[in-house]
């Protein structure tokens, strides 16, 4: 059984890591990577292949920045060719990004079947292009496996029989097992001059919260407001960059200019994107994390750190009910309030998620294997 693998954004890398492997060490599974280029930065890209011992991929189309319709044009066209060529028997695609959905579409339009790993999360807003991407590619694809229940009930909800459906657990959490001896031994904390426990970090990408203005404003200006009570590491996405830049001249005008916890007159750390050791050793040791981030909100779930997301909604409400995770908007004054309570008032970590094991890609490709089998008639 042949399958292309695609990736196309950073979140997809650590995705697809545990899943490569797993598929490598079967003896009826060819497996090949390719890279569409969706995610053009070094830093947010490449030094994921490295980290996360990614094969070289087969191709990397470069399909590189664009608006949503360009980037899901060019993968769509850029691959198709590819796929003509290599006639796999599956194209497997993680997450909600532009190239999962372009590469769903294009796969489905050649007849050959879709498997989509994370299927199933709903958000219940149609403003987010994310939520878009997953409706569309659940619709087509023909193996879905969901990372936890509300996944198999959305689909069940939209009419997807029953029998493509498999719930396997998260392979996010398999990546956080795999490469816990790479995180663990990560320097970052001596570098940035922080101590375990005694601070926070925060990530910040989605279009609705840093292309707004005054929106990016208010959210700094609560960041800066709990940075006065213990330093927080803002690793900082280079949209958001973009957007501080072109309000200001330069991002240090929102006094993000140091680079360390001593250096720092405000509290705020401002350091470059991470490579995975890094990021995941800076928020293992967080006392909270705060984000607008999807996958982040299941990482801190899975590592009992206090997480608040940054958004009006989930589309991975396990973590709220089983996990770490508050979902509370983007209020600054309700940022403040929240931030200081999760400090003042530690609450111990619930355990896991069912199924939340490190042991999701091993059942993805075992069932995987299996399926294919049975479609040559074994």
């Amino acid at each position: 059984m042949k399958i292309l693998n695609v990736a196309g954004a950073r979140p997809n890398f650590m995705k697809l890591a545990p899943l490569i492997r797993r598929m490598q060490r079967h003896p009826d599974i060819s497996s090949v990577l390719v890279h569409t280029g969706q995610h053009y930065d070094a830093n947010m890209a490449g030094q994921f292949f490295r980290d996360l011992e990614l094969p070289t991929p087969y191709a990397s189309l470069n399909v590189g920045p664009g608006s949503h319709a360009s980037q899901t044009a060019e993968v769509m066209k850029r691959l198709e060719p590819l796929l003509e060529e290599t006639r796999p028997d599956l194209v497997l695609v993680v997450g909600d990004v532009n190239s999962t959905l372009a590469a769903a579409l294009t796969a489905a339009k050649l007849h050959i079947p879709v498997a989509h790993v994370e299927a199933g999360l709903r958000s219940r807003d149609r403003t987010m292009p994310e939520e878009i991407n997953r409706l569309l590619t659940d619709a087509i694809a023909t193996y879905l496996f969901v990372t936890e229940e509300s996944g198999r009930e959305n689909l069940l909800r939209e009419g997807v029989d029953a029998g493509r459906i498999h719930f396997v657990g998260n392979v996010m959490i398999d990546a956080l097992e795999d490469f816990r001896p790479l995180w663990e031994g990560s320097g970052i904390h001596r570098k940035l001059g922080l101590r375990r426990g005694q601070y926070g970090v925060v990530t910040l990408h989605r279009p609705s919260n840093v292309d707004d203005t005054r929106r990016l404003r208010d959210l700094i200006d609560a960041l800066r407001r709990v940075a006065c009570e213990v330093p927080i590491v803002f690793p900082v996405h280079p949209r958001t960059r973009n957007r501080l830049t072109e309000l200001n001249g330069s991002a240090p005008a929102f006094g993000l200019e140091a680079e360390s916890a001593t250096e720092s007159a405000t509290g705020l750390v401002c350091v470059e994107p991470l490579g995975y050791p890094d990021f995941m050793a800076l928020v293992a040791g967080a006392r909270l994390v705060l984000t607008d981030s999807g996958g982040l909100q299941e990482e801190t779930t899975a590592l009992g750190v206090p997480c608040l997301t940054l958004r009006d909604n989930t589309e991975r409400p396990v973590t709220v009910t089983d996990g770490t995770n508050r979902v509370i908007g983007t209020c600054p004054a309700r940022i403040v309030e929240e931030a200081f309570d999760v400090l003042q008032n530690p609450r111990a970590a619930p355990s896991r998620p069912p199924l939340w094991d490190g042991k999701a890609a091993e059942r993805i490709v075992t069932i995987l294997a299996r399926l294919g089998g049975a479609n040559d008639g074994h």
